[in-house]
């Protein structure tokens, strides 16, 4: 295909649309994020589903215009097909199909995870694979080992609440503003990390991982954010008796935050170590954290690579959809369970990870269009 691709995203709260061309490179962004939900303290599915049947033609038709195209000039629409609230993705799927047949043109549906993986490429040539991707959202916690493009290996994903989930619940506990990632971290930075000895789930599965002093066995990398959230919920009910809460406020999220960090960094950290490939990839909404991102990039060393897009490429944009769906477009693959609008559905190719492979040294297959990265491991 030489001629540009249009990416649609509307998963959740943000109506998104992007071009890029047929080389991978990114000529236009347009991002709706949904203000509505903040009085609600969460998403409200209606309401987002509406609201996405409202912007997404002023949101494509300015995505078009900052590109300078036409509609006639597109090759292909992407557009995420799953997981997500139902009623939301069948808004960006219905419009993708119509549109792509009123234009006889590909509709290539991808899948919002996935998505992720691309996101840190549209501004960094080198993040290709290999490497892990730990992919942290408000609905999902994924540790994935990717050997190549296409190829899935999943590792560990939450047994609960993903990592997202719990920064806004604890969020709203605080009683900080929705969304409750941004308002923690905020918090958090004028707080004691130490204060309070949140405990670490499931963070004792990795031990002895990093050295190999221990091998790793199915289920180490699984994650879990509950009972975090739970002994969060109950501190601050006894800091409410006490009258303390305002004054413990930051130091209560500075230490939850300082938890999931550990386990978050701990667990990539470890799966880096087990596969051999010094090579981390971050992806999700909660991967625009600093503080993640430093304790990762500090733990992989001065020969190991982190990759994470910018904060507006970390969350859910139409950018790293198109970029996914010209992946697949011109590798010819396709998407299975993504024919329709899929509210769960897993990563098309994904395939348990088996413990005791090292696959650290598998060749990447560059991405068309991007030159091969400068480091393997």
């Amino acid at each position: 295909m030489t001629r540009p691709i249009l990416g649609i995203e509307t998963t959740c709260d943000e109506t998104s649309a992007a071009v890029l061309g047929a080389d991978g490179a990114t000529r236009s962004l347009v991002v709706h994020s949904q203000d509505v939900h903040r009085i609600y303290g969460g998403v409200v599915p209606e309401l987002a589903a509406r609201d996405h049947l409202m912007r997404i033609e002023p949101v494509v038709t300015a995505a078009l215009n900052e590109a300078g195209i036409e509609r006639r000039d597109l090759g292909a629409i992407a557009v995420a097909a799953g997981p997500g609230l139902i009623g939301a993705l069948l808004v960006g799927v219905t419009w993708s199909r119509a549109s792509a047949l009123a234009l006889g043109i590909p509709v290539i549906p991808v899948h919002h995870m996935e998505g992720h993986i691309f996101g840190p490429i549209l501004e960094d040539p080198d993040a290709e694979p290999p490497f892990v991707a730990l992919l942290v959202s408000g609905g999902h916690t994924l540790l994935i080992w990717v050997p190549r493009w296409g190829s899935y290996q999943l590792m560990g994903e939450t047994r609960d609440d993903a990592a997202g989930e719990a920064f806004d619940k604890v969020g709203k506990l605080l009683g900080l503003p929705y969304p409750g990632g941004p308002a923690v971290s905020e918090a958090a930075a004028s707080g004691d990390p130490c204060r309070y000895g949140f405990p670490r789930p499931m963070l004792k599965t990795v031990a002895g991982l990093h050295d190999g002093s221990a091998a790793a066995a199915p289920g180490d990398f699984d994650f879990s954010f509950s009972g975090l959230k739970t002994a969060v919920a109950r501190t601050v009910i006894r800091l409410e008796q006490t009258g303390a809460i305002d004054a413990e406020r930051p130091h209560l999220a500075a230490s939850f935050q300082a938890a999931v960090i550990d386990v978050l960094a701990g667990k990539a950290l470890a799966a880096a170590a087990v596969v051999g490939c010094r090579r981390v990839l971050l992806g999700g909404g909660v991967a625009a954290n600093r503080a993640l991102r430093t304790r990762v990039r500090g733990g992989l060393g001065r020969r190991g690579r982190l990759f994470a897009g910018s904060p507006r490429l970390s969350m859910d944009n139409g950018a790293m959809i198109a970029r996914a769906g010209l992946f697949r477009l011109q590798a010819g693959l396709d998407t299975p369970g993504l024919e329709e609008a899929a509210a769960r559905v897993g990563i098309p190719g994904m395939v348990p990870w088996r413990p005791g492979q090292r696959e650290g040294t598998v060749g990447r297959k560059t991405l068309p269009g991007n030159p091969p990265g400068r480091d393997s491991q």
